[in-house]
């Protein structure tokens, strides 16, 4: 049966529309949310509850509903929607939901937007108040943006009965928006929430963007000097027996349904109230057609013109009393009403009232959500029963209901006098408009809170139909055995009860949970107890929101080398090494990844090879402090490092742990030019800006980052002293002219300039050829011109890793894990004893210097053939493996097969690995074989170094 009214309402008749919901085909109209229209084709039930499959309806008419999630199937799949917040479109499926929504694998093809902007007012909600704001604040020539989440402006004024200046409230409302769209430095942003209120009043506003195909959105990042916060209020629910059964619904959001969506909730409906916002809910309800049997309301003596009102509608007010339990099973058939003590106890006789509707108003929280998020402290009000704003932490105001203020005329003066303060603040002084006259909406009467309406067995530990968070099925019984557990912090009791934790963040069931709260632990007030942390987001947003545009290709940008397609033309297998796309092998036809590391690895043992190392982090250091500077962050010295010379350097945190190595040139007295390791370049730069910044500001040091200004290309081998012979004729490449560890500047064959580095990171003869980035692409083909007749082999990632590892060359963030000393590694020749340097104090700790740390050794497999697998634990001989745990003493970091050892062979960290050189240790497999190996010294191949001066 239809519930929708003949007549009134927003909504467009002349537009009708056609959806489905749980496979059911209905009919509705432009201008309706999903749940508007589901409840007027009689449909109240959304899903079952997430932990108890009771069944849920539709309780609020906004972000603040505790049940009506849905699964959106088309126009695009979103899950956990509310349909209380989704637009109706034509041909719109949806399912209803368990708590629980579902990620298609399709790609979402909607598109999302950031935009960034600056302003000098931000108000933040179109009711009354916030439409006040907004047109004080931008009469004064200021720029204001007005952000709402709803399609249209208004407000609560949208679907009531109040009139401002003489005008029905929506006439008043498009008179503002008209006004407000000549202003031509006022912005007004509708289907925008606000989600987010950061440090120096940074907002993030979450835009919703159904015009475009597929939907999507827009997420504004907005600055601004003064903001106003005119977020509204939400109405509570009210404690008692079988209070979320479907017909339980918000008073205020039923007065919505009526007015602004011309829907009839209920054929026979009772309301439920702790003041005095309920009775006019109660009127429209009777003016709909609407049986209504009676007002409970929870105050012995009510305003006696509302009471009037309401018998003059044929509605008994009960005053002084409660509903104390509901009856129905998927939907509400009726409600037991008994009256209530000075004290909240029931008295007297149960009285039976038939009803499908129960229109509840527990009082009004202030939406104190950005406020508090804002740092913004709150106060309780006790004759407001209320958390409400109380000190700003920053350039913020309120107003309206978001501050406590329930009249309209109330309203709407703050607002006005809060958009004047704002703009004037900003810069913009104006005077604040006269409050225009406006009659509907009185000042309310003192409210009678009432926290939890007692059961009819009179034991909270067994009320466990008495639900405080509906869509975590948390019950007074669950918060009653948090109390008798001995929690007495409302943020501990949130966390043992999980109410407040689901999608709406405990909007409607928050502030009464405190008020559950402080009854059963005997509190005077809820502001006894304090409220919960308000954290962002104010309501869910998606992942695709925050990232834009940033995903698929560009959720991480690709980072290439100049190089990058030549390897590409080459058949080059690549591997991300940070951002970075760095070919990893170069296979011909018909090899594997084996065949051609073992290959690549030959000719730069044997021959010559090449290698685009491009990707090295490379920071200049300038500065008269820069060799000091230098001193400071590395555990070796710098500081008299002859120019034209390069040294290897190893970086410390704090702790004194590895975070960096590489080699620096100093190319000047105030130049040096380091290197790093390529995914670490970022963070290393940081690190040095931060010691400058906050420790050592009186260094006269620029660090600069010049990674893509210039290619690198490594030319190592025993022949390739004679390729950069022919590739730098003017160059005397000899020993002793051109040692190992110095630069040289020189002109190339090809007429580029270069700057070349005598570095080896294999063991082997090996130089750096450095030319600017844009002659990257260049000097590759002229290294391989020039070494063509030397059989030059161009190798990747996986070959160098091999090469390293057999001269026991550790990779940071591989062979070290945020937990390795230098002295760990075997490198206690690169720790300075006559400087101090960051993280030196941390080596005189007794962990540090603990004889059975972890050391960085080599493993060769007893059986030469197996490859042990990186990360595989290793323990000693006899260990039971099948304990739990088994107890390790370290780990594989790297393995490879070798071609020069002629076997494989591992790098691991071992506790006391030095004292185990000749030991075996085992490892146990996933695929339950264990294999053995010997311990032996790092370095592997050439442990003399004879190779280095080819």
């Amino acid at each position: 049966m239809s519930s929708r009214l003949p007549t009134g309402g927003r909504v467009d008749r002349s537009a009708p529309l056609r959806f489905t919901f749980d496979g059911v085909e209905y009919p509705g109209l432009s201008g309706d949310t999903l749940a508007s229209a589901l409840i007027a084709n009689g449909v109240l039930t959304v899903g079952p509850s997430l932990y108890r499959e009771r069944p849920r309806g539709v309780v609020t008419a906004g972000v603040d509903d505790p049940h009506a999630l849905v699964q959106l199937e088309r126009p695009q799949n979103e899950p956990m929607q509310l349909a209380t917040t989704v637009e109706l479109c034509d041909g719109l499926v949806a399912t209803g939901l368990q708590g629980r929504g579902r990620l298609e694998e399709e790609p979402d093809e909607a598109l999302f937007d950031k935009t960034y902007l600056h302003t000098d007012v931000l108000v933040v909600g179109a009711g009354p108040a916030g439409l006040a704001a907004a047109l004080a604040a931008g009469r004064s020539g200021a720029r204001v943006v007005l952000v709402d989440d709803q399609p249209e402006l208004g407000g609560a004024l949208l679907g009531g009965r109040e009139e401002i200046d003489g005008r029905p409230g929506p006439a008043w409302v498009a008179e503002v928006r008209a006004e407000l769209e000549t202003q031509p430095e006022t912005r007004v942003l509708t289907r925008a929430t606000a989600i987010g209120y950061h440090d120096r009043n940074y907002v993030l506003v979450a835009e919703r963007r159904p015009d475009r195909p597929g939907g999507g959105g827009r997420l504004w990042h907005l600055r601004a000097r003064q903001v106003v916060l005119a977020t509204g209020a939400h109405e509570r629910p009210l404690v008692f027996a079988g209070n979320d059964r479907p017909g339980v619904m918000a008073a205020a959001a039923v007065r919505t349904y009526l007015g602004r969506y011309a829907v009839l909730p209920g054929r026979r409906a009772v309301v439920f109230t702790t003041g005095d916002s309920a009775y006019a809910t109660a009127l429209e309800l009777a003016a709909a057609g609407a049986v209504v049997p009676a007002l409970v309301d929870t105050r012995p003596e009510p305003p006696a013109a509302l009471v009037e009102a309401a018998r003059a509608a044929g509605i008994e007010v009960l005053a002084g009393s409660a509903v104390v339990g509901t009856e129905g099973e998927e939907r509400l058939t009726g409600v037991r009403v008994s009256a209530l003590t000075d004290d909240g106890q029931l008295t007297g006789a149960v009285q039976e009232l038939a009803c499908d509707l129960l229109a509840v108003s527990g009082g009004w929280s202030p939406a104190v959500h950005l406020w508090s998020m804002a740092r913004g402290t709150v106060r309780y009000d006790e004759a407001l029963a209320a958390f409400v704003p109380d000190r700003a932490a920053q350039d913020v105001r309120t107003a309206g209901s978001a501050r406590g203020r329930h009249d309209l005329a109330g309203c709407l003066t703050e607002g006005l006098t809060a958009g004047a303060e704002a703009a004037t603040a900003a810069g913009f002084p104006v005077e604040v408009p006269a409050t225009p006259s406006c009659t509907g909406d009185e000042p309310p009467a003192a409210p009678r809170p009432v926290w939890l309406v007692p059961g009819e067995s009179g034991d909270p530990s067994t009320w466990r139909d008495h639900f405080v968070d509906t869509q975590r099925d948390a019950t007074v019984a669950d918060v009653h055995r948090a109390v008798r557990a001995g929690m007495r912090s409302v943020e501990h009791i949130k966390r043992y009860t999980t109410i407040g934790t689901a999608h709406d963040q405990g909007k409607s069931c928050g502030v009464a949970a405190i008020g559950v709260i402080a009854q059963l632990l005997g509190a005077r007030s809820p502001g006894e107890v304090g409220t919960t942390t308000y954290r962002g987001p104010y309501v869910p947003v998606s992942f695709a929101l925050l990232a834009g545009r940033e995903r698929g290709p560009l959720f991480d940008p690709v980072r290439t080398t100049p190089v990058h397609p030549w390897h590409v033309r080459r058949g080059a297998v690549f591997e991300n090494v940070g951002q970075w796309h760095r070919p990893r092998y170069y296979p011909r036809p018909g090899e594997d990844m084996d065949a051609a590391v073992l290959r690549e690895c030959r000719a730069a043992r044997e021959g010559v090879a090449m290698m685009d190392a491009s990707t090295l982090g490379k920071i200049d250091v300038i500065g008269p402090d820069a060799g000091v500077f230098l001193d400071r962050l590395y555990t070796n010295g710098f500081a008299k490092l002859p120019v034209g010379s390069a040294r290897y350097g190893v970086m410390c945190r704090a702790d004194g742990m590895v975070f960096d190595d590489g080699v620096t040139v100093r190319l000047a007295p105030d130049h040096y030019y380091l290197t790093t390791t390529t995914g670490n370049a970022a963070a290393v730069l940081d690190w040095m800006e931060e010691w400058l910044q906050t420790e050592w500001p009186e260094l006269r040091v620029s660090c600069t980052s010049v990674t893509e200004q210039w290619t690198t290309v490594a030319v190592v081998g025993p022949r390739s002293r004679e390729v950069l012979a022919a590739l730098a004729p003017g160059l005397d490449v000899s020993n002793e002219a051109f040692p190992f560890m110095t630069v040289r500047h020189t002109e190339l064959a090809n007429g580029l300039p270069a700057r070349i580095c005598r570095i080896s990171f294999s063991g082997e003869l090996s130089y750096e050829v450095n030319v600017a980035g844009w002659y990257g692409l260049a000097l590759w083909e002229a290294v391989l011109a020039y070494g063509a007749h030397a059989g030059i082999t161009p190798y990747g990632t996986e070959t160098m890793h091999v090469l390293r590892a057999e001269k026991g060359y550790p990779i940071v963030g591989q062979d070290t894990d945020g937990t390795v000393t230098p002295q760990d590694l075997g490198m206690s020749w690169i720790v300075a004893r006559h400087k101090d340097f960051v993280g030196r104090r941390s080596f005189a700790r007794a962990d540090t210097s603990r004889v059975d740390r972890k050391h960085l050794v080599g493993l060769l497999p007893v059986d030469r053939a197996e490859l042990l697998p990186e990360g595989a634990q290793l323990v000693a001989p006899g260990t039971d493996v099948t304990a739990v745990p088994a107890e390790s003493l370290g780990h594989v970091t790297s393995s490879y097969r070798s071609a020069a050892l002629g076997r494989t062979f591992a790098l691991a960290l071992v506790r006391g690995g030095r004292d185990r050189i000749g030991d075996t240790v085992l490892a146990p497999l996933p695929d339950g074989r264990t294999v053995a190996a010997t311990v032996t010294e790092p370095v592997l191949f050439d442990p003399k170094g004879t190779r280095r001066d080819g």
